[in-house]
């Protein structure tokens, strides 16, 4: 058995004092112990926060970020940046793959996260055959998790078109070419995978690229508690398009035809209606938000504070990974609401107007939903994923309990993240990754191979 003593907690029901945690071989909580008395040679920290998880992932495009701000000719949008990530993929092995994820992720459980839904697509080599492991790269992702200590929840994508309709796909999306088989095929290769910190689910990349029967023979075979995760309403010219198609607006049509419910992640889903809110929240489905890359590629402004007013779920990613800090996708969450609503404080319930708790305590219960794992709450019965902020920083310095995750989510840009436990492993101390070095000498060597076509 192994334990921390925390001087101060975040449990479901708000900050707590004087707590003992204490976590079995497995990698599992199984005491949390509120008012407890320090115990002898326990190792104790100020301020203990459940690890939060990155619902959203697309890890290879971690090698990519800043090499896509330069000005085209023409008005740069989210279509002309995929222009530019398509290139990018089409020369990527499954070991630059596995090199650029373990990077990532390091760099993710740094700031705080300790769980990651990675929405993978890059499937086939670069002709476009299946490897002769189907699952091939998605091992390599699942992999780097293993390597860099992060639980993962892998959601191998159904992409078959390239738009409503079943327009064929491009050239240049061969290497993402899957069927509703092929899906089904590398579920069930990776089930031997599956553990504690690893679950397999499945995900349409989105309603242009999956049609409606080809999700639903997919959720026929799917065992009925895997996560389903698919992009949907990102881009204003995508819901046009889908209006074009089929006289309905993505979101409409597919809570019209398919059966979502709380295993469903909707990511992005920025370009709602009111009525579409109201429908997405009664679902009980999360929210998928990525702020830093909706930010980046110009998507808009998702409709928090009605969201949050029909009791809906949501949770946060880094997507495309310009940003790996958990603090960045709140803060601009929150930050990019001010800026719409031209107000303060926006996400937040009579029940709690501390906006830093709200934020921190609802994208973990959705992250967690959207994970399929038992992940965002210290109690007894979840994951050991726990982190530990820097209490010698100048931020946190004597400072009110009520006010901690304001200072840690709105306060300067210094990573206040100290140390992180995963599953029961320490796997940062002292703000460092205790495999850095090595991660990141092979992540090296890869961008250089990359750069080099």
């Amino acid at each position: 058995m192994s334990a921390l003593f925390a001087r101060h907690a975040l449990l479901p029901d708000g900050w707590r004092k004087d707590v003992l945690l204490e976590w079995d071989a497995a990698g599992d909580l199984t005491r949390v112990t509120p008012g407890a008395a320090a115990p002898a040679g326990v190792e104790s920290a100020a301020y203990v926060l459940p690890g939060m998880i990155n619902l959203h992932s697309h890890s290879f495009q971690r090698a990519l970020g800043g090499q896509t701000e330069k000005a085209g000719a023409s008005p740069d949008s989210f279509w002309t940046w995929r222009d530019l990530m398509y290139r990018f993929a089409r020369n990527i092995t499954p070991e630059h793959i596995e090199a650029i994820a373990a990077q990532l992720f390091s760099e993710c459980l740094r700031h705080g996260y300790t769980a990651v839904c990675e929405f993978h697509y890059v499937q086939r080599d670069p002709q476009g055959a299946l490897y002769a492991r189907p699952a091939e790269t998605a091992e390599r992702v699942i992999g780097a998790a293993r390597l860099s200590g992060i639980g993962i929840t892998m959601l191998p994508v159904l992409y078959s078109y390239a738009g409503f309709g079943a327009a064929p796909l491009k050239p240049e999306q061969k290497r993402f070419k899957t069927d509703a088989d092929d899906i089904l095929n590398i579920v069930a290769a990776l089930e031997p995978l599956r553990d504690a910190q690893t679950e397999v689910g499945f995900a349409p990349h989105s309603l242009r690229a999956a049609s409606v029967a080809q999700i639903n023979e997919v959720l026929a075979t799917l065992p009925a508690d895997r996560p389903v995760h698919i992009h949907i309403a990102e881009q204003i010219q995508e819901v046009a398009q889908s209006v074009d198609w089929c006289g309905r607006r993505p979101v409409q049509w597919l809570l019209e035809q398919v059966e979502v419910d709380q295993r469903w992640c909707l990511v992005h889903a920025t370009h709602l209606l009111r009525e579409e809110v109201g429908m997405l929240a009664a679902s009980k489905a999360v929210a998928g938000l990525c702020p830093s890359t909706e930010a980046n590629l110009g998507d808009g402004f998702f409709p928090l504070p009605e969201f949050i007013a029909a009791g809906g779920r949501f949770g946060i990613g880094s997507d495309s990974h310009i940003s790996q800090g958990a603090v960045e996708e709140l803060r601009w969450l929150e930050y990019g609401q001010r800026l719409q609503q031209r107000r303060r404080n926006v996400a937040q319930t009579a029940q709690q107007r501390n906006v830093g708790d709200f934020l921190w305590q609802g994208a973990l219960q959705g992250g967690a939903q959207a994970a399929g794992r038992r992940l965002g709450a210290l109690a007894a019965g979840t994951r050991a994923d726990l982190i530990v902020l820097d209490e010698e920083h100048p931020n946190l310095y004597d400072i009110a309990l009520e006010n901690v995750l304001g200072s840690f989510i709105f306060c300067g840009n210094d990573n206040l993240v100290r140390d992180v436990l995963a599953g029961g492993q320490w796997v940062v101390r002292g703000q460092r990754h205790v495999a850095q070095a090595a991660i990141t000498a092979r992540y090296k060597r890869t961008l250089a191979e990359l750069r080099a076509f």
